[in-house]
């Protein structure tokens, strides 16, 4: 009996080892970083010039954004608001009143009373009501409505509110009040009060700002948008593109 011997198969060829991969230069890192807070400013530059738009397409028929009309009232002498710092924060020969817009202002007593509204540097409305019992607004939420008010103790003012000279706009009278009043810097404070000057201040009162400037900010800052969100577009394309292999 014969046997017949077989060869062994000759082995497998291996396989060639994987190419390790390249890790990512710092230039691409730093492209997909730099696109993302390209996006980023992008959003903001875009919803912020998207809301101002809007905002402009929300003025009543005088070309002024117009809060709803609410209801404040005291037991003392006068109602004020907490400083309103006015700082535009550019040279002089730009900060002009028509740099800020115009400010509207409605008052009227619920209690049948002459009213008076008028608006101050605060440094004056201080001296006025320093020894006169009032109340200060302090803040207010909008949604829903809600007033927080600081009383201070003292006497009655020293004269009525319309004979005083430092206003730098007011109104008095029956019925319902108006103030416009140009916007300029400085620190400045509204005031609601009885025109005789007597206790018990009960008035409903609305606000309205017309900011010209609100049309050319929306577009820049729309257009600002737009031009980092195609940097954000290239950056990030620079940081995700193959390497060309050598």
């Amino acid at each position: 009996m014969s046997s017949t011997l077989t060869a062994p198969p000759p082995p497998l060829p291996e396989a060639p080892a994987p190419a390790p991969k390249r890790p990512a230069s710092a230039g691409r890192v730093g492209a997909l970083i730099g696109g993302g807070l390209a996006a980023f400013v992008a959003v903001v530059l875009i919803a912020a010039g998207g809301f101002g738009l809007w905002a402009q397409g929300e003025k009543d028929a005088d070309g002024y954004l117009t809060t709803a009309t609410h209801n404040f009232s005291t037991k003392t002498f006068a109602l004020t608001t907490d400083n309103l710092d006015v700082n535009l924060g550019a040279p002089d020969w730009v900060s002009t009143p028509d740099s800020f817009g115009k400010v509207r202002l409605h008052a009227e007593s619920r209690e049948g009373k002459r009213v008076f509204v008028g608006i101050a540097r605060t440094s004056d409305v201080q001296r006025y009501l320093g020894r006169t019992a009032h109340a200060t607004v302090t803040d207010i939420d909008t949604s829903p409505f809600h007033s927080t008010i600081s009383t201070t103790a003292g006497g009655r003012p020293a004269g009525q509110p319309w004979e005083q000279t430092f206003w730098s706009a007011s109104s008095y009278g029956m019925g319902r009040r108006e103030l416009t009043w140009k916007v300029h810097e400085g620190d400045w404070s509204v005031v609601v009060m009885n025109a005789d000057g007597s206790r018990g201040v009960n008035a409903d009162v609305s606000a309205g700002a017309e900011l010209s400037f609100l049309p050319a900010l929306g577009w820049s800052l729309l257009g600002g948008g737009i031009v980092f969100l195609l940097t954000a577009g290239g950056l990030v394309y620079l940081g995700t593109r193959p390497r060309r292999e050598a």
